[in-house]
């Protein structure tokens, strides 16, 4: 599907980092872009960054209300979502005996159920349409399991899960669904696991953000940019679906 000018992408978690380079990569290949984030200000640098129109939708998609008022904004202004980016996600450390129900509700919320809602919300216009894209921006940590993250690890590993029952659901009707699965990326919330790191061991930030780029066989982290082209790559391609596409430097060979 290389999509004329005029199609109609929602990106969630569209503030900044990786969610910021998938709408300015989307905008580039002539895509209208509705970005949402909870940050207002931050959505209003990337639609300055952006080469097209673009719809900024402040809103915390944990609330399910939220998902229904989004994608009804969107519906108005333009008409249905045709591309569908499910980026937004946060990231909790924690020892198993550690995380409470508060931090693992937290994560299951945005990383899982509001993924969750979007698809449900999004699909029977695809459906309808018998055309569609669904991407949804999780992690290695979908793949395998790492200690202090099993919070996070789990709501990605369900993500995945959903994903792919989605899509063998879909596989018949033009719409396609697949997964993103970074390694660790050159982000704020990158950022934010190392300050984790230097007060939890004492190690210095230099020292943290290292140890973090050697989990990448490729020895860096991963860029905003090459996220956004495997997102690219699965809007692109209709024969692709059901997948999970890792961007991780080689960590994980599948």
């Amino acid at each position: 599907m290389t999509p004329p000018q005029g199609r109609i992408a929602l990106v969630t978690g569209a503030g900044r980092g990786i969610g910021r380079a998938i709408a300015e990569r989307l905008s580039e290949q002539g895509f209208r872009v509705a970005i949402t984030s909870r940050s207002k200000d931050e959505l209003a640098e990337v639609a300055a960054s952006c080469a097209g129109p673009t719809l900024e939708l402040p809103a915390d998609i944990t609330v399910g209300a939220a998902v229904e008022q989004l994608f009804a904004d969107v519906e108005r202004e333009w008409g249905a979502v045709e591309v569908l980016v499910a980026n937004a996600g946060a990231g909790y450390s924690a020892r198993v005996e550690k995380t409470g129900d508060a931090d693992w509700q937290r994560m299951l919320d945005l990383n899982l159920t509001a993924p969750f809602r979007c698809l449900r919300r999004a699909i029977p216009a695809m459906r309808t349409a018998g055309a569609g894209r669904i991407v949804v921006v999780a992690s290695v940590a979908a793949r395998v399991g790492e200690p202090y993250i099993a919070a996070y690890t789990a709501s990605k590993h369900g993500v995945l899960g959903l994903v792919r029952s989605a899509a063998a659901e879909l596989a018949s009707t033009g719409v396609t669904v697949n997964a993103v699965c970074p390694g660790y990326v050159d982000t704020p919330m990158t950022a934010a696991t190392i300050d984790g790191i230097v007060a939890a061991s004492g190690r210095t930030a230099d020292q943290a953000r290292d140890a973090l780029e050697r989990k990448q066989p490729i020895g860096r982290l991963i860029t905003p940019d090459e996220v956004a082209a495997a997102v690219w790559f699965c809007i692109e391609n209709g024969a692709v679906t059901g997948q999970a596409i890792n961007v991780d430097g080689g960590a994980v060979q599948s």
